[in-house]
């Protein structure tokens, strides 16, 4: 087999699996949001945002009503199922659009773990964040495969 025909493959393959892992990620994000909803998120954030707020009130952070922030999760877990198609062609700006998603989505599991030990309770949203931290860790592995036998074929 020839250089090329591998390299085309070996491409194919890892944006096919880079694609699956943004698509996990997408759907451990819609079970995260679940989580929350069903674990009175808003309950929590609100209160700390106004906090936040009174101390630095440079920060431009958003309180929400539950209908509101719903549906701007579930619009925003839509589009980024929308954008699968491309991450499994292997579209160029995908990569650095998982890389951003990877590593918000990471932070955002870390900080309901987190929060759920230094506060001493289980906070909303903590029963699905090892998920979410798990198939954040996948999305950034495998995009930094598909980085490395992409340079690896140039």
């Amino acid at each position: 087999m020839s250089g090329q025909i591998r390299a085309d493959i070996t491409g194919r393959d890892n944006d096919f699996r880079l694609g699956w892992a943004w698509v996990a990620l997408c759907l451990a994000l819609a079970l995260h949001v679940t989580d929350e909803a069903l674990t009175d998120f808003l309950s929590v954030y609100n209160p700390t945002v106004i906090t936040i707020r009174q101390r630095l009130p440079f920060l431009p952070l958003p309180t929400f009503t539950f209908k509101v922030w719903l549906t701007g999760l579930i619009l925003a877990i839509i589009l980024l199922l929308a954008l699968s198609p491309f991450v499994f062609r292997g579209v160029r700006w995908t990569g650095a659009a998982a890389y951003i998603f990877g590593i918000i989505m990471l932070a955002n599991g870390l900080q309901h773990m987190v929060g759920s030990i230094l506060m001493g309770k289980l906070m909303p949203g903590v029963y699905s964040s090892p998920l979410l931290v798990i198939c954040s860790i996948y999305l950034l592995l495998k995009v930094r495969h598909r980085k490395r036998v992409a340079e690896s074929h140039v």
